[in-house]
């Protein structure tokens, strides 16, 4: 073979190894799904709201949005409280999240239920399934930072991990969500008194964890205290930008 022959070789060789690691490259970021987080905001007291549950439910478990992975998560607010059921798993500090999600995404006729909130930028009625077909098939194509949780376990009533986050553009914050995996609860007053609802991923405790500065990854061990051990749970860990802007990136992980 010449010598030139022999580099024309050499140069289709290399040609097609670079191909294949590209379309390797390439096939590997599209098995790795998109994180979208998913909120629901939500009232044993709304008779509106388990047809919402339900679509949140299905969220989680069929996975529906090709290149997606759903993480959801139920925030159960206390404005019902007062119209004659009071729900075991409200929180003032929902409501108060609902509020800013409110005001920054200019939602009119103020916080209602039930509210889905995909990524912290769109909002919507929580029970619409077109709509949150259509916001999910969208957010699903954005790119997100990565977060990963890590060495995470249930010790003594306490929730031990390690949470590590990719560095961002911009001024960001990083929350922990510890979530009861699901939960029953037999209404007995109210809109929905008589009934029997499911719940999934219920939120207990929203915290935030540390800030991320411009151009700096963030690296956390952190330590949750459980106030209802011996239940399964989520934690989820999140990149949120400030005054409850646009979720960066997710992960979540279940423990027993």
């Amino acid at each position: 073979m010449s010598n030139l022959n022999r580099r024309v070789v050499l140069v289709l060789l290399a040609f097609a190894i670079f191909t294949i690691l590209l379309l390797c490259s390439d096939s590997a970021r599209a098995a790795t799904p998109t994180p979208i987080l998913v909120e629901l905001f939500t009232s044993e007291g709304c008779s509106d709201c388990p047809p919402a549950e339900a679509l949140l439910r299905t969220l989680d478990i069929a996975q529906p949005i090709p290149g997606a992975q759903v993480i959801v998560l139920e925030e159960h607010v206390d404005y019902w409280d007062d119209q004659g059921w009071r729900d075991p798993f409200s929180s003032h500090a929902f409501t108060l999240r609902q509020s800013a999600y409110v005001e920054r995404l200019g939602v009119e006729n103020g916080p209602y239920t039930p509210q889905m909130v995909v990524d912290g930028t769109e909002a919507f009625v929580g029970n619409d399934r077109p709509q949150a077909g259509r916001t999910l098939a969208i957010q699903a194509k954005v790119p997100k930072v990565n977060v990963q949780i890590s060495s995470a376990h249930i010790e003594n009533g306490k929730i031990f991990a390690h949470i590590d986050a990719a560095a961002v553009p911009s001024k960001a914050e990083v929350f922990i969500a510890i979530a009861l995996d699901h939960a029953q609860s037999q209404v007995l007053r109210g809109e929905n008194g008589g009934r029997r609802l499911e719940h999934v991923a219920i939120a207990k405790q929203l915290t935030s964890v540390g800030k991320l500065k411009n151009g700096e990854a963030f690296s956390k061990d952190v330590t949750v205290a459980l106030d209802q051990s011996g239940q399964a749970h989520r934690l989820i860990g999140f990149v949120q930008e400030g005054d409850h802007g646009k979720v960066l990136g997710a992960a979540v992980i279940r423990l027993q």
